[in-house]
């Protein structure tokens, strides 16, 4: 079995179920786009070009590399390749790869870190602020 072949599991090993992906709204900031101002949608993002402003997405985030946010993220599950600059805030998962910067708190209940990925700012893992965190507004 491969390192990623297994499936994503709560705190008390049970296996988690995902909501199908193909029933999920999809949109995508292009590399050559910039988004100023608060970006909001119930689906998944991906986004590769530049956001300022926060990003608030109900199911997932993803940080292409060489994509930049800056303003505060608030999700249900965040994979980051790119950079961030402000706070991040999921109620599920955060996976930050190898390329990752993030300048900004991070409130998850679960973390992985691939080597390589850098951090200025705590980290918190708790599973109940994390939940009350995503559904208030911050500011940084």
């Amino acid at each position: 079995m491969g390192i990623f072949s297994g499936s994503a599991r709560d705190e008390k090993g049970n296996e988690l179920k995902r909501r199908r992906t193909d029933q999920i709204p999809f949109s995508i900031i292009a590399s050559d786009m910039t988004v100023i101002g608060d970006l909001e949608t119930e689906g998944v993002v991906r986004i590769e070009g530049r956001v300022r402003g926060s990003v608030r997405v109900g199911s997932q985030v993803l940080v292409a590399q060489g994509a930049v946010i800056e303003g505060d993220l608030h999700t249900q599950e965040a994979v980051i390749a790119g950079q961030v600059s402000g706070a991040i805030n999921a109620r599920e998962r955060i996976e930050l790869q190898a390329t990752a910067m993030v300048a900004g708190d991070i409130l998850t209940p679960r973390i992985s870190i691939v080597e390589g990925a850098r951090v200025t700012g705590e980290v918190k893992m708790d599973v109940k602020s994390a939940g009350e965190a995503v559904g208030t507004s911050h500011n940084s």
